[in-house]
């Protein structure tokens, strides 16, 4: 990653090109079995592919407009971004572009493909709920988010999903679900069909397995920027517990988004081992707290 004084992750980093790797290597199957089938799927991955590039070089742009974002000014939102220039300072990186989101669900998010294109966007109603510091906590959680390039990652990891989710609609509505090889072979829109589902499957767990990694990076690297891990813990406690108080229509609207927020809008089951744990954007907060504290008694113990 680009230099910037926010510690370095080497697991985040081997996770990433571990992903990146078996979901190229996924990808390289899929396709061969597309084509083994006689599957025309020029289109699809044509489709795809300008998908990926728009998502990649639009991501910043999107993500603001599906959560009625906009940028705001140091005029309008001058303690906000005395904030973000405060952490800029700290780690040593280009200012972002800082925005805010007219959201009563207290959260945040960091977008954009690197340092350059790069936008923060604190909700109001996380602005409303926590002090600077708690505040100073959770910007620079999602400032590290860029400083990683996990961001731009997770946008291209997306990619094969897409693609299996395109397959499957062509063997669904092309009519290629009636299709045999002969009179006797098996219809070759359900193998499509059933080998996109699979291959959606498998992208999925990955990128879930990465998404929760990278929140336990991002903590792990604001808290060591900013040195104060109770903030950010206090602040994690506070909009996991006001989240609860929200109407469950709006969480409901922000869900999709959860994979970039800094905290999920619904969470899942709390079982370590459990079916949702796996299909979680997140890690516990039990988890994420134990590593604060662990990190608060490093940072007291001088170490």
């Amino acid at each position: 990653m680009a230099h910037t004084r926010f510690a370095p992750d080497r697991g985040l980093t081997s996770r990433m090109v571990l992903t990146m790797f078996l979901l190229g290597l996924l990808y390289v199957v899929f396709v061969g079995v597309l084509i083994s089938l006689g599957v025309h799927a020029v289109t699809v991955l044509v489709i795809a592919g300008a998908m990926l590039l728009v998502q990649y070089f639009m991501s910043d742009r999107i993500a603001l407009f599906a959560m009625h974002g906009r940028v705001v000014s140091p005029q309008e939102a001058p303690e906000l971004h005395g904030v973000i220039d405060r952490l800029c300072a700290m780690a040593d990186m280009p200012k972002p572009r800082v925005a805010i989101a007219d959201s009563d669900v207290p959260n945040a998010f960091a977008t954009g493909r690197n340092q350059k294109n790069a936008v923060v966007c604190a909700t109001t109603g996380l602005l409303r709920r926590l002090d600077r510091a708690e505040l100073e906590g959770v910007l620079a959680h999602e400032m590290s988010h860029v400083a990683h390039r996990d961001v731009a990652v997770m946008t291209i990891a997306s990619f094969l999903g897409i693609v299996a989710g395109l397959m499957t609609r062509v063997a669904l509505y092309s009519g290629l679900g009636g299709r045999r090889d002969n009179q006797n072979g098996p219809p070759i829109g359900l193998i499509v069909m059933l080998v996109s589902v699979l291959v959606y499957a498998i992208s999925f767990l990955l990128t879930r397995a990465l998404s929760r990694y990278r929140e336990l990076a991002a903590d792990r690297a604001g808290a060591l920027l900013t040195q104060r891990p109770s903030a950010l813990a206090s602040a994690l406690v506070k909009v996991s517990g006001d989240m609860a108080r929200i109407p469950t229509r709006d969480l409901r609207e922000a869900e999709p988004f959860n994979a970039f927020f800094f905290a999920p809008a619904l969470a899942g089951g709390r079982g370590g081992a459990s079916l949702a744990s796996l299909l979680a954007t997140h890690p516990p907060l039990d988890r994420r707290l134990d590593q604060l504290r662990r990190i608060s008694g490093q940072l007291g113990q001088g170490v």
